[in-house]
């Protein structure tokens, strides 16, 4: 898989879970994909709230390794 289709297999996880976030206020882009490591951005309320970290991992994370298996983590560089 070439690093252009890894992005956009990110992109549609991502797309897939941003309702959720922005129903709560907040929202989430993609920064980075390095060494199957996703850096994403959290937005708006997600910034300050205290479970960012439970929806990154659960959320955020498992839908990105439903769409690329290859992905072994999820890290926020807000």
């Amino acid at each position: 898989m070439t690093a252009e289709d890894l992005q956009k297999k990110v992109e549609i996880a991502l797309e897939e879970i941003r309702p959720f976030l922005v129903t709560d206020g907040g929202d989430i882009s993609l920064v980075a994909i390095e060494e199957n490591v996703v850096k994403v951005k959290l937005e708006g309320a997600c910034v300050g709230c205290n479970v960012n970290q439970m929806t990154l991992k659960n959320g955020v994370e498992a839908t990105i390794k439903k769409h690329a298996p290859q992905i072994e983590s999820v890290i926020d560089v807000s």
